[in-house]
């Protein structure tokens, strides 16, 4: 097996990531998984390859591993700016989040969103990367529902659906969410 990191202290994205890139004979760390301690780099870019650059960058340079970053966001038609990059940053917790969320969204007719993923694979031998994206539409809920998934995921039904992500077995969500589609394509790359 061949050995990636995954630039996050995020024991849900390394569980999605290491589930759809095991087969293809990678074993996947986390910054918790390294020797030593590793803090993720501030995210200060504007758009999610500036973000995830930023911390693939950091990590490989750091680890000498071939790295990849994710940084995903929930956009939604109805609070335009309001999430996006922004969307892990939008309260403290993900409970917080959730919350807010619903409050701010509370009695809006126009409930569609997209989840959208943005992965990049940094080699730190090359100093190059590679850029993936996935997206999966769908609509925001209007309670919490489903125990399954982190982060926004009990809110949003994607497109075709009438459960949750949060809902969905982790099989099922991870063919078709966001991240499983940019990961496909970083599969592929891969090959």
């Amino acid at each position: 097996m061949k050995t990636l990191l995954i630039a996050t202290h995020n024991a849900g994205k390394k569980r999605e990531i290491g589930e759809i890139l095991r087969p293809l004979g990678y074993d996947v760390l986390m910054f918790d998984d390294l020797p030593q301690p590793f803090d993720e780099p501030q995210e200060t870019g504007t758009t999610y390859e500036e973000n995830a650059l930023i911390k693939a960058k950091a990590a490989g340079d750091a680890s000498g591993l071939l790295t990849i970053a994710d940084d995903s966001g929930l956009e939604v038609e109805s609070l335009p700016g309001e999430l996006g990059v922004y969307s892990a940053r939008y309260a403290k917790t993900e409970k917080e989040r959730n919350q807010k969320l619903l409050k701010s969204t509370e009695g809006k007719s126009n409930r569609n969103a997209k989840f959208v993923s943005c992965i990049v694979l940094y080699d730190p031998a090359t100093q190059t990367h590679n850029t993936f994206v996935g997206e999966v539409l769908g609509m925001l809920a209007t309670e919490e529902k489903g125990m399954n998934g982190f982060g926004y995921d009990p809110l949003f039904i994607p497109q075709g659906y009438k459960q949750t992500f949060a809902e969905l077995e982790s099989k099922e969500k991870n063919a078709l969410s966001h991240r499983a589609k940019a990961l496909k394509k970083l599969g592929e790359f891969l090959k």
